[in-house]
């Protein structure tokens, strides 16, 4: 969950990048971190499995002070796409702010997709959290292919809940949609954030406890 750091004045947030397999999640970690100004982000952290890799790096975006005094500073994550690598997709999952679904648009992906989504699902129900009240976005990759699915159909298979999640078309080996992806989920987290709390701008600047919630 996001913390307060009130000596440096900063909000971290966590956003997971999280899908199958090879549908470029490392790909756009890869690419942000190349794009994202060095005085503005974080070394790049790898953590090795045998097979695959989770990737971690934090930034604070230029313009990212929505609450007067702070800066929002942002831990991006990839989780493993293999099942075999389930538990450590959970352990990356706990307290995320904010999810990015990558999802592989090839045809012949799509089983792997909606598995991927029902185990992020499942994941999520462990912590006792469901996807509806996380800030998340869908991120349909790979766009460049042949033989990519329909975005129609894309949007049926994984955007059918109770909350219609913002899609974005991408081709993260070129960065196109992707920097497009991670403003609008930062944005969400953010106003999220702010909701939750439920307090004014001179309250948390004071330092004052948030509002409790009713119910």
């Amino acid at each position: 969950m996001s913390f307060v750091n009130f000596e440096k004045k900063e909000i971290n947030f966590k956003v997971v990048y999280y899908g199958p397999a090879l549908s470029g999640k490392t790909t756009n970690l890869e690419y942000l971190h190349s794009a994202i100004p060095s005085e503005a982000r974080g070394e790049m952290t790898v953590l090795s499995t045998t097979q695959e890799r989770t990737l971690f790096f934090d930034f604070l975006p230029l313009e990212s002070r929505a609450i007067k005094g702070f800066m929002a500073r942002f831990q991006l994550y990839t989780v493993p796409g293999q099942t075999i690598y389930n538990r450590t997709r959970r352990l990356v999952l706990a307290g995320a702010d904010g999810i990015v679904f990558v999802a592989d648009s090839q045809w012949q992906c799509m089983e792997n997709n909606a598995v991927s989504f029902a185990n992020l699902q499942e994941n999520l129900r462990s912590y006792n959290r469901v996807l509806s009240q996380i800030p998340y976005v869908l991120q349909f990759n790979k766009r460049d292919l042949p033989d990519v699915a329909l975005l129609a159909y894309l949007d049926f298979l994984l955007n059918h809940g109770e909350t219609q999640a913002p899609y974005f078309e991408v081709v993260a080996r070129q960065g196109t949609g992707v920097g497009e992806c991670l403003n609008r989920i930062c944005k969400m987290v953010m106003a999220a954030f702010i909701e939750e709390h439920r307090m004014t701008v001179d309250d948390f600047v004071a330092g004052k406890q948030p509002a409790a919630k009713a119910g």
